[in-house]
C-alpha cells in the first residue's frame, strides 16, 4: 500500500507540483523584464521609473522565493530520504 502512495504523491509532485513552481517562476521573470523595460522607457518620468523598480524588486523577490523553497525542499528530501 505505501508504493501506491508514494507513487501517487511521486505523480502529483511531477503533474501538478513543479510545472506550477515552473509559471511562478515564469511569471516572476516577466515581471522583472517587464519592470526594466518600463524603467528605461520611462526614464524621465519619476513615475514610471518607480514603478519600474517596483516591479523588478518584486520580480526578483519572487524568483529568490522559488528557489529558495526548491533548496529547502531538496535538502529536507536528502536529509530524510
Amino acid at each position: 500500500m505505501n508504493g501506491g502512495i508514494e507513487a501517487f504523491v511521486d505523480n502529483v509532485k511531477f503533474a501538478i507540483i513543479n510545472p506550477l513552481l515552473v509559471l511562478i517562476f515564469a511569471a516572476s521573470a516577466v515581471m522583472f523584464v517587464w519592470g526594466a523595460v518600463r524603467y528605461i522607457l520611462g526614464s524621465d518620468s519619476e513615475d514610471a521609473r518607480t514603478t519600474g523598480s517596483r516591479h523588478m524588486l518584486w520580480g526578483i523577490i519572487g524568483m529568490f522565493l522559488i528557489v529558495a523553497v526548491g533548496g529547502i525542499i531538496s535538502i529536507i528530501r536528502s536529509t530524510v530520504g
